[in-house]
């Protein structure tokens, strides 16, 4: 299992990085990739709308499920990865790279504090 110290966590199992004061992008973790098998569809409708936090941005369908995804943060969706529309097996191949979902500008930096450090969620998912 693939864990990276320059992110923030979920307990949902959503990844956020933020690249300066307020943009950031997000995906899911290798856990939850690994979890859901090979990812055929993934649909994300919300791009330039407000979300708060733990709102629903889109769903990631599997061969054998669908589940909704959720922001790490509340946030604007500044963009959707254009790759995911040909190639969402990408999010199987590279999840913390090529296979990011949406690139967010921050609301409110302080909920990045509510979210787990590599430490607590390596410690979520392994209990």
């Amino acid at each position: 299992m693939d864990f990276r110290d320059n992110l923030k966590y979920t307990k949902d199992h959503e990844w956020i990085r933020v690249d300066n004061d307020k943009q950031a992008y997000v995906g899911i973790t290798d856990f939850a990739q690994s979890e859901l098998g090979d990812i055929v569809y993934v649909e994300i409708e919300t791009a330039g709308e407000e979300l708060d936090q733990e709102a629903v941005f889109g769903t990631i369908e599997a061969v054998k499920t669908v589940s909704d995804l959720y922001m790490p943060v509340a946030g604007k969706v500044l963009e959707v990865n254009p790759q995911l529309e040909d190639n969402p097996e990408l999010v199987n191949k590279d999840p913390y790279g090529e296979g990011w979902l949406i690139k967010i500008e921050v609301s409110d930096t302080v909920e990045m504090d509510s979210l787990l450090d590599v430490d607590a969620y390596r410690s979520t998912v392994s209990a």
